[in-house]
């Protein structure tokens, strides 16, 4: 199924911030969180990814910091901060009420 790009980078912010109040990632393990939570419809790459996560640091709704992994390799791993916990709340309410509406409309017979 193709996505629409609208619809992909709208629900970015949120994605993201749910996966990281799950615990802290790093942006390979993201990519592969969102693969897995969509069934394999949304397949992000770096190039999509990233600038999300740069803008949510600049934000202040993610913190980053570089560590080792265990094979020796220093990844950056992000966290969600106290204001990212409350945007991701203000997200989820707003996606309530776009999800809501559409099962309205969609649940309606179709009259065409």
């Amino acid at each position: 199924m193709d996505m629409s790009k609208d619809l992909v980078a709208a629900s970015a912010t949120p994605l993201v911030l749910a996966i990281l109040a799950e615990g802290d990632s790093y942006g390979y393990a993201i990519i592969k969180r969102v693969a897995q939570l969509s069934g394999g419809h949304l397949q992000w790459t770096d190039g999509m990814l990233y600038p999300v996560l740069h803008r949510l640091e600049r934000q202040g709704y993610v913190a980053a910091k570089w560590s080792a992994a265990e094979n020796g390799r220093r990844r950056k791993y992000y966290r969600i901060t106290k204001e990212g916990r409350a945007q991701l709340a203000a997200h989820r309410e707003q996606w309530k009420t776009v999800d809501g509406t559409l099962r309205g409309i969609w649940m309606r017979p179709c009259t065409v």
